[in-house]
């Protein structure tokens, strides 16, 4: 007779794999705003707004490419650029201290993402608007607000004097970010700076911002907590190695499996995180993340085939985990590490990651430790779970590679 806990625990398991594997091709698009300010006065605000943005359902719509905007007519790239303007002032309130709330008057273009140019047809378009002013007289702070009611999640970060500020933050809807004090940066006399605001220049250098950014960025990059909140959907950023995770803790609860299997998957990922952070490395995303997909199914068929614990398991671990290393790298870099702190940064971004993954295994434990029978938890809980999450990882990677080749 099936204990129907474990049925019921299986078939969501099930339903959670599969009804998110349609999710996973397209993480969900973020609006970027860089302030870039100097000591004579200068201020240029950026905004990269993704067209999918506006989409309904965001992570589902497909990237404008530059092939798709080489096609477009000048009818057609004005309305995209209305769009943006649309959704930029839906979706981002900017201030100015004591001013109050401001509109910059964006001029805009069309780039690729990360503030890159177009080059290959594949390159997904952003549209990018800049502003430029001076700081006046007066001013003490400049900050943003992710206003509630829309789907994308909005990365604040900035330059001072040509150097990225070790703060930044990522807003979900109806989040305001920290304070950056400008008063040491005015086109005239300062005055006293906003209570409670980030200094530009004091700071700049500070490692324990940096850590401490990164440590968090590293968490939320697998284990998205504070984007559940108020869009669940987010989630599917971090689903890839949430999975693979899962596969790794289903060969066996024993802790020595566990451990070693962590290890091996820590110690592979960080150096390869390391090299392509540092730019030393460099593939394709075409290439990793179908590789990603399949290092998913592989080690939960092997679940299945091989359930005794071995050396090779460990070797397939340590290798697919230098291909989640590459896929991190992605996540490391998209927000911009300080040069002087680049250890720092790496660091943090590194154990939060561990963070999450450690959280992951806590919790897998947590809601099984009370199968104590192993033939009852592996025929009704390994075996299902880890079919479910081996047909998520083949249908990501066939799905990958055609979008590799489109």
């Amino acid at each position: 007779m099936k204990p129907a806990p474990l049925r019921l625990s299986t078939l969501l398991i099930a339903v959670f794999c599969l009804g998110f594997s349609n999710l996973s091709a397209h993480s969900i698009p973020e609006t970027v705003v860089r302030g870039s300010f100097d000591a004579q006065g200068n201020a240029e605000i950026t905004i990269e707004v993704n067209p999918r943005a506006w989409d309904l359902n965001p992570i589902d719509s497909p990237s404008t490419e530059l092939s798709d905007l080489q096609k477009m007519t000048a009818a057609e790239k004005a309305e995209y650029v209305r769009k943006t303007k649309e959704v930029i002032v839906k979706s981002v309130e900017f201030t100015f201290e004591p001013i109050g709330r401001i509109q910059p008057d964006f001029t805009f273009t069309f780039g690729a993402e990360g503030g890159k140019e177009l080059k290959v047809p594949t390159d997904a378009v952003v549209l990018v608007g800049k502003w430029q002013t001076k700081i006046p007289a007066g001013l003490t702070g400049w900050k943003i607000r992710s206003l509630p009611g829309h789907k994308v999640s909005v990365l604040f970060n900035n330059k001072v004097n040509g150097q990225e500020h070790p703060r930044f933050c990522v807003l979900f809807p109806g989040e305001t970010s920290f304070t950056l004090d400008l008063t040491a940066l005015q086109a005239a006399v300062p005055t006293t700076p906003t209570v409670g605001s980030v200094s530009a220049l004091g700071d700049t250098g500070s490692g324990t911002h940096v850590f401490s950014n990164f440590l968090d960025h590293g968490f939320q990059h697998v284990l998205p907590l504070s984007a559940m909140r108020t869009h669940w959907k987010r989630i599917v950023d971090g689903l890839d190695h949430i999975l693979f995770v899962l596969g790794i803790f289903l060969l066996s609860r024993s802790w020595k499996p566990v451990v070693t299997q962590v290890t091996a998957f820590t110690l592979a990922h960080s150096l390869t995180l390391g090299f392509a952070a540092a730019g030393w490395v460099k593939v394709p995303a075409y290439i990793v993340e179908p590789i990603i997909a399949a290092s998913i199914a592989a080690v939960a068929l092997e679940n299945i085939f091989r359930p005794d614990y071995s050396r090779w398991r460990l070797v397939i671990v340590a290798v697919f985990g230098a291909f989640h290393g590459l896929g991190f790298a992605s996540g490391l870099s998209e927000h911009g590490i300080p040069k002087d702190g680049f250890l720092i940064a790496l660091t943090g971004f590194n154990l939060g990651v561990e963070g999450a993954q450690l959280t992951i295994i806590a919790l897998a434990f947590a809601l099984t430790c009370w199968i104590r029978d192993e033939q009852v938890y592996r025929r009704w809980l390994v075996i299902p779970a880890s079919a479910a999450i081996a047909a998520t990882g083949l249908y990501w990677a066939v799905q990958r590679v055609l979008q590799g080749l489109t």
